[in-house]
């Protein structure tokens, strides 16, 4: 099984935001970047399934320019066994959409996963694109993912409740806490993470 998680580069919520050029550009100075909440979800999930499923592999994607490997880098020491940044200014949703989809069409992934949306832009709207280039369901936001053969049984909050889904692999889901844990790099994740593939694409 070969599992994409996309993840985004946004500032932690704690950072203090602030903008220069009349106030027309947001300024970066001293402001820390994390993996996107709700893709640290996404990520964590997909960590257990391939830690329950032999030979499954998770590959991270990230639509950024080089300032984004750092949290890239989080993600392979997480557990993620390798990353393609596609190297580009993440100007919209449906641009970012059309790069995911293009990396996932070229390798054939059975499931992707992200967050239901970023913490920066709200957007809540790429899952669903990525679906649709790719001729695939999708489903957000996604509380509980569990895999039986070339099923994936799904719990989503809807208003007022929840609603139970059985969705064909392959799948793009835009996941929320409960959905998994989050999970935290230790030293030998840190170490092995430096040795693991990083592919750049234009």
């Amino acid at each position: 099984m070969k599992i994409l998680v996309c993840i985004t580069h946004v500032p932690d919520t704690t950072s203090k935001i602030s903008f220069k050029d009349n106030n027309t550009k947001f300024d970066t100075t001293g402001v820390q970047f994390i993996i996107g909440p709700y893709d640290d979800y996404a990520l964590a999930r997909a960590i257990e399934i391939k830690e329950a499923t032999p030979g499954a592999t998770v590959t991270v994607l990230n639509v950024g320019l080089a300032d984004t490997e750092p949290t890239i880098r989080k993600a392979l020491a997480i557990g993620a066994d390798d990353a393609i940044r596609v190297n580009a200014e993440p100007t919209d949703s449906f641009f970012v959409a059309a790069q995911i989809a293009a990396q996932a069409k070229a390798v054939g992934y059975d499931l992707i996963l992200m967050g239901r949306e970023s913490i920066d832009y709200n957007s809540g709207v790429v899952h669903g694109i990525v679906g649709e280039m790719l001729g695939m369901p999708s489903v957000s936001p996604v509380m509980k993912l569990e895999l039986d053969g070339n099923k994936a049984k799904l719990a989503r909050e809807i208003e007022g409740g929840k609603e139970h889904l059985e969705v064909n692999l392959p799948l793009v889901a835009g996941c929320q806490e409960p959905i998994a844990e989050w999970k935290i790099p230790n030293m030998r994740g840190i170490m092995s993470s430096r040795s693991k593939q990083f592919k750049v694409v234009e």
